[in-house]
């Protein structure tokens, strides 16, 4: 063994010599490191450094260098993998950031060839033209790679249709251990015998598959699991088959095999046809049992899928505001629901199956209710509650969680019910419950275990489950894993699952396709315990300091980071707000989940400095606070507000940068200037301006909104109000720092409509509500803004008298963040209560039964993009709603990411070209489809006009345009 110093040379010379051949990027330092040593499993491993290749001859020359220096490669593709298999300690290769080309499509054969990084959803969305897919569809497709799903074998909620990727590849092109570029594809047993007598690897490989498949063959059509659905072990059965057919594919091989043979490089794969249409049935069970026994008969129908979600899910998924309004299809608090889904030519093909599936559960004895679905879209909203399952159980606030490490087991339909049924009895006599979803179609329930594992019992508990499971699973006839693999979490059990004599050709396997270890040692054979490298262990302990801000709804600071489970839905590329950085770099660094994963080795020690770390400033510096992860991340987790807690603890320790005065005291520079407007504009359009932002590091581009001479505040001091105001109510007006300086026309607009409708308009009191503050880490500053709002609002509060607010971000700081300083203040509550933006507004009252008469007609495309403070708090759709009373107007939301200008964010000198370029995501392109651009935010105003030569409007301004009323 090396000394230290020796070791530390020798990866110096290691990084050195992948600098030199490696085209791509090679990230050696402690924070990527830290960034890739987790995955979606319990598992943690430093790995030595990471490689992001550009192409396969960074791969090759990877793979070279580690030859020479003995170091161990580990392929990665999304890191969502939930048994560990993308943790190790070695050299990690990310394909996802470069390597995601579509190569070839070829429809007439229904076959396409892709590189490893490629995202299943892209590639979906690419095939759309052709009516074709591929049918492998894990529930984290928006972010799973085409290399993860050969690595593990990836399957999904139609594998009874589509079967596993094992299933569905044609060929691969990988890079042997010795740096051999080979294919594998289907060969005649002849054509293998002559690839066998060549004396590079790629012969000696075919040379071991035929004797293995001849020397163990009677051991595996005697001992294989016979259950389908698998992804234990690797496919003797298919190289047996293979042997047995005359024709052999190790493309099959390395399916499933968890990077631990090869470097797949590019792979062709197998299409089908796009389905015509689809019908969903939900059926509600009040016993849990039932529900499972009702899969066999449902089966006889021959559904497409058949899904189950169970109560904890329905539970949570109430709980999270994010995600309970795509729940109303679910009546009550049943046990478990199973999701029924048909495919068909037409509707009435799909009609005539929902039919004879009810016919056949009546006679079966199922007499509640059942929703028929055939709506697209609300089709989708019970899917997509299907498909953030996982994410919503990790969403358990506390340490006793659902952990993933029994959860792929895998038995006959048949058996399910009898399975999980002895299932829940082992967990229950350990002490604790699981939760439960997924496959039941194939057999395959996801069923967690809730354990603590921070404690020396919860580990102690996980190994007894596990061994106990095991025993179960075999009595059954299933598989340890179903869909998930083995990794570190399942791989020691295969001894045990196989016997000695098929895990032994196995290990065989294994040495002649990777005889000097390379790949990605310790999965699938040779494995350490399954309670070893756990990310949360009896000795994990988080340091946590205290905070400005509340954390009190995760139970602490330290378990709101801890809420991240690694899952990587901030890695989706299209659809949903989240997590704009990633979408434009396409970098793990810029996910949320990266930035839970760099705070969480703060405060367990792992990280020097703690949160003082240049580090985790340097990993959070692109989170631009959107708070998408809040309401789109299944766990909820809040990196916006983290975000904000860490700023304030960082500047303790460091210097801040003058511009974070400049935008945290916003307020304050606009009071000062605004009896002095056409000056101050004058100056900031001047080169001394320029030259002034350069030296403050603000992007000389960049113009600050001009100030008006005349403020909102002083135009309603002299407005008269509309004849018909007052006689439905009356409303107090919160006027945000900019509607009152810098867009006074927004706030008159407002206060058309609301005085039209018949609501008598006053002002709310002139206090700040300290948002720009809070988004610098000002957190004592804005605390006592905050401490001045409630005081001066007391008397409102008190009043029978809704709060209206214009700007998103300022109005929603009104029910979060002021919450958040004074948690147990009753007032907060009130103001919670009573606070409501202004489309918010119009809707929970009915406004547009008084309007829908007055309002002229516009034959116009409006497209909306609504601030995403706003799509994370509240609700986009009431935005729409409220200009689609615009008779002839054609309205449409813009279904992106946010606009990338995000406060101060976009103004900064470094951030100024990601800010654009994350508006190029899709919102510029929206805004210029668009004869008219609405807006909600002041920042999305902003962008819009600077990057795509539109005018926005807020939603007011295009209602009041319209507007006819009796002055």
């Amino acid at each position: 063994m090396r000394e230290p110093s020796a070791q530390t040379e020798h990866m110096t010379d290691l990084v050195h010599e992948l600098r030199r051949h490696v085209g791509g990027e090679v990230r050696f330092d402690r924070t990527s490191r830290i960034l890739y040593a987790t995955d979606a499993s319990i598992y943690q491993i430093m790995p030595h450094g990471v490689v992001i290749p550009r192409d396969a001859d960074d791969i090759a020359a990877t793979l070279a260098v580690a030859r020479e220096y003995g170091v161990p490669v580990l392929p990665r593709g999304a890191g969502t993998s939930l048994g560990g298999q993308t943790v190790g300690a070695a050299i990690v290769v990310d394909t996802s950031k470069y390597m995601h080309a579509l190569l070839e499509v070829n429809a007439e054969e229904a076959i396409c060839r892709a590189q490893p990084g490629l995202v299943i959803a892209q590639l979906n969305r690419a095939l759309e033209p052709y009516g074709l897919m591929f049918g492998p569809d894990p529930a984290s497709l928006d972010r799973a790679t085409v290399g993860g799903v050969i690595g593990n074998n990836s399957t999904g909620a139609h594998s009874i249709l589509y079967g596993m990727t094992a299933d569905n590849i044609v060929a691969a092109r990988a890079l042997l251990a010795d740096g051999t570029d080979a294919t594998f594809a289907p060969v005649s047993l002849e054509e293998a015998d002559t690839l066998a007598a060549h004396e590079s690897l790629e012969g000696r490989i075919y040379r071991a598959m035929l004797a293995i498949a001849r020397e163990y063959g009677a051991d595996i059509e005697r001992d294989f699991p016979r259950h389908w659905r698998r992804a234990s072990g690797y496919n003797l059965d298919r190289l047996w088959r293979g042997v047995q057919n005359g024709r052999l594919n190790l493309a099959e091989v390395l399916v499933g095999s968890e990077g631990t043979l090869a470097f797949v490089t590019e792979a062709t794969l197998k299409l089908v046809p796009r389905p015509k249409a689809r019908a969903l049935a939900v059926l509600q069970f009040d016993d849990f049992i039932h529900s499972l026994e009702a899969v066999i008969p449902l089966l006889e129908t021959q559904p497409s899928a058949v899904e189950l979600i169970d109560q904890y899910v329905v539970r949570l998924t109430r709980e999270q505001a994010g995600y309970s309004r795509a729940l109303d299809w679910v009546h009550g608090d049943p046990e478990s629901v199973l999701l029924v889904e048909f495919f068909g030519e037409d509707e009435a093909e799909l009609r005539a199956k929902l039919d004879k599936m009810e016919a056949r559960m009546r006679a079966w004895g199922y007499h509640a209710p059942i929703l028929k679905l055939l709506d697209p879209e609300a089709q989708a909203r019970v899917w997509y509650v299907r498909k953030v399952g996982l994410g919503l159980l990790m969403s358990i606030k506390g340490d006793h969680k659902p952990i993933p490490f029994v959860e792929d087991v895998s038995v006959p339909p048949e058996h399910l019910a009898a399975f999980i049924s002895r299932f829940r009895q082992i967990v229950r006599d350990n002490g604790t419950d699981a939760a439960f979803y997924a496959h039941a179609s194939a057999g395959c329930l996801h069923c967690r275990p809730l354990i603590n594992l921070k404690s020396a019992e919860g580990v102690r508990m996980m190994r007894r489950i596990a061994e106990q499971v095991v025993d179960l699973a075999l009595e059954f006839g299933g598989a340890m894993s179903g869909e998930h693999g083995d990794g570190l979490a399942r791989s020691e059990f295969n001894p045990r699952v196989f016997g000695p004599r098929l895990y032994q050709a196995m290990r065989e396997l294994k040495a002649a396709w990777d005889p000097e270890r390379l790949f990605n040692p310790g999965k699938v054979v040779d494995a350490p315990p399954m309670d070893q490298n756990l990310r949360y262990g009896p000795e994990y302990h988080a340091h946590v300091p205290p905070t400005v801000l509340s954390f009190d709804e995760f139970l602490g600071f330290d378990r709101a980071i801890e809420q991240c489970n690694g899952m990587g839905v901030c890695r989706n590329l299209h659809g949903g707000v989240m997590c704009p950085s990633y979408r434009a770099t396409r970098d793990e660094k810029e996910t949320t989940r990266a930035r839970a994963n760099i705070l969480r080795a703060a405060i367990s020690g792992r990280l020097p400095g703690g949160l003082a770390s240049p580090e985790v400033f340097d990993v959070l510096d692109l989170c631009l606070e959107c708070k998408a992860c809040k309401s789109e991340c299944p766990s909820s987790v809040d990196m916006a507000k983290l975000k904000y807690e860490f700023l304030h603890h960082y500047y303790q320790h460091h210097r801040r940068p003058l511009r974070d005065y400049l935008f945290g005291y916003i307020r304050t520079f606009y009071e000062m200037g605004a009896p002095f407007a056409p000056l101050v504009n004058a100056l900031m359009r001047s080169p001394l301006a320029q030259v002034g932002q350069r030296w403050l590091g603000i992007d000389p581009s960049r113009r600050l909104p001009p100030l008006h001479r005349q403020t909102f505040r002083a135009w309603f001091a002299a407005h008269t109000p509309l004849p018909t105001a007052g006689t439905q109510g009356d409303v107090a007006l919160y006027v945000d720092t900019f509607t009152n300086f810098n867009y006074p026309q927004q706030g008159q607009a407002v206060v058309k409509v609301l005085e039209a409708a018949g609501w008598r308009v006053h002002l709310a009191p002139d206090v700040c509500c300290g948002r720009p503050l809070i988004s610098k880490g000002f957190l004592p500053a804005a605390k006592a803004r905050a401490a001045a709002l409630l005081d001066a609002f007391e008397p409102l509060l008190q009043q029978e008298m809704p709060i209206v607010g214009i700007e998103p971000s300022c109005l929603l700081t009104l029910r979060n963040e002021v919450c958040d300083f004074f948690p147990n203040d009753q007032r907060v509550r009130v103001l919670f209560e009573k606070s409501r933006l202004f489309d918010e507004f119009l809707h929970q009252n009915d406004v547009f039964s008084i309007l829908d008469k007055r309002l002229r007609p516009l034959p116009k495309r409006i497209v909306v993009h609504v601030h995403c403070h706003q799509k994370a708090e509240s609700d986009a759709r009431w935005a729409v709603s409220a200009l689609q009373h615009i008779p002839k107007a054609e309205v449409f939301l813009a279904d992106v990411t946010c606009c990338g200008l995000a406060g101060s964010f976009g103004f900064e000198a470094h951030h100024a070209e990601i800010s654009r370029h994350i508006a190029h995501l899709g919102l510029v392109q929206a805004a210029r489809t668009a004869d008219v651009v609405a807006v909600t935010g002041v920042s999305c105003r902003q962008q819009i006009e600077e990057t795509s030569g539109k005018s926005p409007l807020h939603i007011a301004e295009i209602l009041a345009g319209v507007l006819l009323v009796d002055e």
